[in-house]
């Protein structure tokens, strides 16, 4: 360990960069629950059977004197600075990134930690296409009490709260969202995704895989899937045959005109639906 530790040192030197791919910061950790030294805890998480406590490290090692001492940002033996960013309560060691400690998350923000998505009107569900906004700096976010997770300032009470959201796993990857590195994914009917499992489901399909809402604004879609079913007419027999349609975005119930394209929600006029009682034909018709 102590030899990788100098060849940290020396790639520093040489490419502008220490630590490992996670972060870059010129100390190693002393894991607290097996004393071996590992440049940051996901480093470790990925090499033992057991997890690290970032909150329980008390000690690192300078990657140049190789000093082991208190958790500090500067090395108190040859003056190195262990990063430009140092959390004494997250004993996180990194470049400047506009990271925070939220006292109520309970852990560092940074860009990397959290982002909140808006998607722009789509001519096809399948195309993404996502206006990010990354956290830091601070100023810019406010944390959201009920959410319970830091929220861009635009979104201030213009977000729908679902209670501890960022507490429950991604509903894709069933992996944790509250302290994962992936950016998170802010849906419109509230519910949080990993962004990359975003993008994934996006390749399948367009709606929240808990509430079935749209995941996206899909406006313009619905306006072209409007002009397919004006331009294919049903044969005669299903022509006025009817069904009742429970609409998955408004939530209302309707009773349209079958079509076998899609079925139109006469409330908020969204093809999010499904039907919700057999087909039928008026008696006139019969």
């Amino acid at each position: 360990m102590a030899a990788s530790a100098r060849e940290d040192g020396a790639r520093g030197q040489e490419q502008g960069r220490r630590g490992c791919e996670h972060y870059d910061r010129g100390c190693l950790l002393k894991a607290p629950c097996c004393d071996k030294l590992y440049t940051c805890r996901l480093c470790h998480d990925s090499n033992e059977d057991h997890q690290l406590d970032r909150f329980k490290v008390k000690e690192v090692q300078c990657i140049n004197c190789e000093k082991i001492q208190h958790a500090q940002q500067t090395c108190e033996e040859c003056s190195t600075l262990f990063g430009e960013y140092y959390c004494s309560i997250c004993h996180l060691f990194d470049k400047d990134k506009k990271q925070y400690h939220c006292e109520n998350c309970g852990i560092c923000r940074s860009k990397s930690g959290m982002f909140i998505a808006m998607s722009q009107p789509l001519l096809c569900p399948l195309q993404v296409n996502v206006l990010v906004q990354r956290i830091g700096p601070k100023e810019d976010f406010f944390h959201c009490l009920k959410c319970n997770l830091c929220l861009a300032m635009n979104l201030q009470g213009k977000h729908k709260c679902i209670e501890n959201v960022s507490r429950q796993n991604c509903p894709i990857c069933l992996e944790d969202i509250h302290t994962s590195r992936v950016v998170a994914h802010v849906l419109p009917c509230g519910h949080l995704l990993h962004r990359t499992c975003y993008e994934e489901m996006l390749k399948e399909g367009y709606r929240c895989p808990l509430c079935m809402h749209s995941a996206l604004d899909m406006t313009r879609y619905w306006r072209q899937l409007d002009d397919e079913v004006a331009q294919t007419p049903m044969p005669s027999e299903y022509q006025n045959m009817t069904v009742d349609i429970l609409c998955n975005d408004c939530n209302g119930r309707s009773t349209v005109q079958f079509h076998i394209l899609g079925m139109k929600c006469n409330i908020c006029e969204s093809y999010n639906t499904a039907q919700a009682g057999g087909c039928r034909i008026s008696l006139d018709q019969q």
